[in-house]
């Protein structure tokens, strides 16, 4: 019994190049965009969390009240970290929004996700690891040249090219 080989070795060839093809397109998904939305999407939640715990520059009564009660941080006091958190909930994710010191930002932003995780509600960990993951993608590949990041790069930091 003699078999043909050609043809199925043509139809792998083929279908090699077809997915090879369609691995090239998803590779042309400019990493610049993913960046810019990860640091819109992270950068929105924590501003957002940030805003319902002030009434224009002063902290609300209830943020006091959440971190006394609910919250529970430990090793800081309640309204020490009420004023830090809300601090931060609003500085970093702006600098995330620029792209102004991002891997820093982003690195702030996964440290206090991890303390969320941990001492405020363990239970939410698919909200939270979707954080990191975009969080962890900014540290590691930059905000993107849509970024003040960027720009400082270019004129600071890049070698003169005369």
């Amino acid at each position: 019994m003699t078999t043909d080989a050609a043809p199925r070795d043509m139809e792998r060839s083929g279908a090699t190049a077809a997915l090879s093809a369609i691995i090239g397109l998803y590779e042309r998904i400019p990493r610049d965009i993913i960046a810019l939305l990860a640091r819109a999407q992270v950068g929105w939640v924590f501003w957002a969390s940030g805003q319902t715990k002030v009434d224009g520059f002063a902290l609300k009564n209830s943020t006091f009240y959440l971190f006394r009660e609910e919250y529970k941080v430990p090793l800081i006091s309640p309204d020490v970290a009420a004023y830090l958190a809300t601090a931060a909930e609003h500085i970093f994710p702006l600098f995330l929004l620029v792209g102004f010191a991002s891997r820093f930002s982003a690195t702030a932003l996964l440290l206090m996700t991890l303390v969320i995780q941990v001492f405020v509600y363990p239970s939410a960990y698919l909200t939270h690891a979707w954080w990191a993951l975009a969080l962890l993608f900014i540290m590691a590949n930059g905000p993107g040249t849509f970024s003040l990041d960027h720009l400082v790069r270019r004129r600071y930091m890049e070698p003169d090219r005369r």
